[in-house]
């Protein structure tokens, strides 16, 4: 490999002869050989975009001349459009502000503006960084990266919703026996199951797009702690206006630039309520998994679609694969917010210094539940079908059944009937007609399927 020499203020350094990243990049590749993540491009092309928004601003602010701004601009264009990804080489763990990789973007956009100015000096601090620091890059390009990536998770929470919705449409007649501590329990519909599903569905989307309100607020402009030095008060305006005409993503810019230097809580709050989303969508794996147990000695209730074989060495047998992938990816976004969480809390006084694991987390976390969730409602729900007899026979035979009862012959006798047909094996309404507590007639509409699922008395 060929290599030149590069100085900056702690000495020469090689780098290599062909790379379009500088001597800061190199120094920071050496001292960060740590898990071999790299950062995840969406906020790559975020910070790209914002370096974009500053030069045009720049340009504006007459602070930067035509030929360097136009020459940015197009550097940064080439990498939004998916270039040069090899010239970001940098460990997500490193420096807790991010300066090594916010310094890799502005020394490769810096040395790609100078190659299409053939000669001309950009300087990657002096005029890519100009009015920018890495405390109010970093955070901020978090924030656009989340943004980004947020409509879609949310477009395919809602076809998991509606998802849930068809099966509970599909499965409201079919009566089944409830579960409550894995026990048997009054009976519940198998459609009502699905559309509860739904319903937390809904409610998570509502959040979603409640917090992105505090997500899309930016804190550009403030520099190294929020106060704006060494830019125009014009700047941070003219920032956003460029930017939203890049992205029509209508960020705004915060009231207090300190605060937003200072705090990540608002990607706190997002990771929080994809944790929620991740609680929740473990939960409904679980079941759906309990559900289709068997085929022979499980409770068999629902057949989840068979995507491959499920054992080495068990022929012909079938794994709940799906819901296996969802409650993976649900136990990785609960992790990430945990360290989101020790990550937000643990700056101290003008900045946060944990933005890079910060970053990551929030943007793996929404990638992978955007993913688990189509491929959920797409190869598990769409195809879930009820064994309609398996939950019929366990409604009838439930001794929670004589529930319903509660109401005509008082609580304490009906749990001695309850005892009376677990010991002998007889159906709580056999015992009834025997012990001539109600007439048939009176105890078939007190037991009426219809009746056991909603509110049932006069």
């Amino acid at each position: 490999m060929k290599f030149r020499v590069e100085k900056d203020s702690m000495g020469s350094l090689k780098v290599p002869a062909d790379a379009y990243f500088g001597v800061h990049t190199q120094r920071s590749f050496n001292n960060f050989q740590i898990s071999g993540i790299e950062w995840n491009p969406q906020i790559l092309i975020s910070i790209t975009l914002l370096k974009l928004a500053c030069a045009k601003a720049n340009n504006e602010l007459k602070l930067l001349d035509n030929k360097k701004a136009n020459a940015i601009a197009k550097a940064c264009n080439e990498i939004i459009e998916g270039k040069f990804y090899d010239q970001f080489p940098l460990d997500i763990f490193q420096t807790g502000s991010g300066t090594s990789t916010h310094m890799n973007v502005n020394e490769v956009i810096a040395n790609l503006a100078n190659e299409i100015l053939k000669g001309s000096k950009v300087h990657p601090n002096d005029d890519v960084n100009k009015g920018q620091s890495t405390n109010d890059i970093i955070p901020s390009s978090i924030r656009m990266a989340s943004i980004l990536l947020l409509d879609d998770l949310i477009e395919n929470l809602a076809s998991l919703k509606n998802g849930f919705n068809k099966k509970g449409n599909q499965f409201s007649k079919i009566l089944k026996s409830g579960r409550t501590h894995l026990q048997d329990a009054v009976p519940i519909t198998l459609g009502q199951e699905f559309n509860a599903y739904a319903t937390t569905m809904g409610k998570h989307i509502e959040r979603l797009k409640e917090t992105k309100k505090y997500v899309k607020v930016l804190g550009m402009g403030g520099t190294a702690v929020g106060t704006g030095i060494n830019t125009s008060p014009r700047f941070r305006k003219l920032i956003i206006k460029h930017l939203n005409k890049e992205t029509k993503l209508n960020f705004s810019i915060t009231k207090d630039g300190i605060e937003s230097t200072q705090f990540l809580t608002d990607i706190a709050a997002l990771s929080s309520v994809l944790k929620l989303i991740a609680i929740d969508m473990n939960k409904i794996s679980n079941d759906l998994r309990l559900l289709s147990s068997g085929p022979k000695t499980g409770l068999n209730e629902i057949n989840l679609p068979a995507m491959e074989p499920g054992s080495s060495i068990m022929p012909g047998k079938i794994n709940p694969a799906i819901c296996e992938v969802v409650n993976m990816v649900c136990h990785q976004v609960i992790g990430n917010d945990t360290a989101i969480t020790l990550s937000c809390m643990s700056g101290n006084l003008e900045l946060n210094t944990h933005m890079p694991i910060i970053g990551h987390n929030i943007i793996e976390s929404i990638g992978i539940l955007t993913n688990a969730s189509k491929t959920f409602a797409d190869k598990c729900i769409s195809g879930i079908t009820a064994n309609k007899e398996t939950c019929e026979a366990y409604a009838a035979m439930s001794p929670s059944l004589a529930t319903a009862l509660n109401p005509y012959l008082g609580y304490d006798k009906v749990a001695l009937l309850v005892k009376e047909s677990l010991k002998t094996n007889k159906s709580v309404k056999e015992l009834v007609l025997e012990k001539k507590l109600m007439s048939k007639k009176e105890l078939d509409r007190v037991l009426d399927p219809k009746k056991l699922t909603r509110p049932n008395l006069r």
